[in-house]
């Protein structure tokens, strides 16, 4: 799979033969385990565009403000990449509060079919993210084997 990471820029064509995937879920830099990565390299035999935005240059003195241009890029980049992804991988690392993940979450829940979760038990909010998943239909993985197994399934 082509990978593109945050804040570069990503045209949804479909030269790749597969789909878009967005990785949304827990980095909060330096404590969550680099996921994405472990995931890209579990799909590199499949097709697609992976939408990463775990940034190589992110730097964390940014003010996360709206007047910060860096900060706002890299938040329209992420809203831009759910908005078009055909399908999103959600994972929540129970190590980290993560949340970013739970407002994307939120706010794509009930307009994303296309979601597949990961929360593993020990994820201060599990519960509520394991209702969501029940309301919503969509789907919710009890493993990270199972979590990748539903995701290659599906590109």
């Amino acid at each position: 799979m082509k990978v593109i990471k945050a804040p570069k820029k990503f045209y949804k064509d479909y030269e790749t033969g597969g789909m878009h995937l967005f990785l949304a879920g827990s980095i909060e830099m330096g404590k969550a385990e680099d996921w994405q990565t472990r995931l890209t390299d579990a799909l590199k035999q499949k097709r697609g565009v992976i939408l990463n935005p775990r940034r190589d240059d992110w730097n964390s003195d940014w003010k996360q403000e709206i007047d910060n241009e860096q900060f706002r890029d890299q938040v329209e980049w992420e809203l831009r990449a759910l908005e078009e992804a055909d399908l999103v991988a959600v994972y929540f690392d129970h190590t980290t509060r993560s949340p970013i993940t739970l407002m994307e979450l939120g706010l794509f829940a009930s307009k994303k079919r296309n979601m597949i979760v990961y929360c593993p038990k020990g994820f201060w909010r599990k519960g509520n993210v394991d209702i969501a998943c029940r309301r919503y239909g969509m789907i919710n993985c009890t493993s990270w084997d199972d979590f990748v197994i539903e995701i290659k399934s599906r590109l």
